[in-house]
């Protein structure tokens, strides 16, 4: 134990100063490169140590300002601690972004891939009717519902991205509209029933699913336009691609007509 002659060796000030320094040294966490290990008990970690007047004095710091004199029989044995390593400091985490909504990412992909946005709009009102989750009897799958193959063939990995549908759906529509030389009418009639159907009819197959689907696809996409147009420009078209000219509203449906 510590010495008794040391101890009453002290003045106050000093006595209180050495014994807050080794409840703290005892209670905290100090880090320290030895730890002298009383008869007591306690312990007392230090940087360095050397025998001064018959006592052992234990430098608590590297500085050597801070120190605590003991005798040596009140040691029982020294043990060495390494120094901790300290991590090294993480940048902090990236604040998640919100999900882009379903019109951003049409807007994008309008604008990557040249096709009227809200012809993309209207082509996923009708295939899933903005289920992102939604999967057809046939496999189809997504906003735009890909099947597995096309979606392999666009390079997108997830169908059920909203994402990466999107563009890939979007980028298909591009593809046959370039492809019927930019006839809408032929462009959604593969994209229904295949490209091999419309080749084999030379238009709009006479599938009761496919002339239904293009005519919605068309009626809705129409009132989309005449719901942004001006009076003044109902026939003006400001889509990078015309799809479908406005309906008459006169008219049945120019598609109906097509779909004959």
């Amino acid at each position: 134990m510590l010495s008794r002659r040391l101890w009453k060796g002290w003045s106050k000030p000093m006595r209180c100063l050495r014994l807050t320094t080794i409840l703290l040294l005892m209670t905290g966490s100090v880090f320290a490169l030895e730890i002298a290990e009383l008869r007591n008990g306690f312990t007392i970690p230090h940087r360095t140590r050397e025998t001064r007047n018959g006592l052992v004095r234990l430098y608590l710091d590297d500085q050597k300002k801070s120190f605590v004199d003991v005798l040596p029989e009140d040691v029982e044995s020294y043990s060495s601690e390494p120094d901790p390593v300290v991590p090294p400091l993480l940048p902090p985490p990236e604040v998640a972004k919100p999900a882009k909504s379903t019109g951003q990412i049409v807007n994008e992909a309008s604008e990557q891939h040249g096709v009227d946005s809200d012809f993309i709009h209207s082509v996923i009102k009708q295939e899933s009717a903005g289920n992102a989750s939604a999967v057809s009897r046939t496999g189809a799958r997504g906003l735009m519902q890909l099947m597995p193959g096309t979606a392999s063939q666009l390079g997108v990995k997830d169908s059920f991205s909203p994402e990466q549908n999107v563009h890939g759906g979007t980028q298909y529509l591009k593809e046959l509209l370039e492809r019927y030389n930019g006839d809408a009418v032929k462009a959604l009639a593969a994209y229904n029933a295949g490209p091999a159907a419309v080749d084999r009819y030379k238009g709009v197959p006479p599938y009761r699913e496919t002339r239904q689907y293009v005519n919605r696809v068309v009626r809705d996409y129409n009132k989309s336009k005449q719901k942004t147009e001006k009076p003044k420009e109902k026939s003006a078209e400001k889509a990078k691609i015309s799809p479908v000219a406005p309906v008459p509203a006169d008219s049945a449906s120019t598609v109906e007509r097509a779909a004959r």
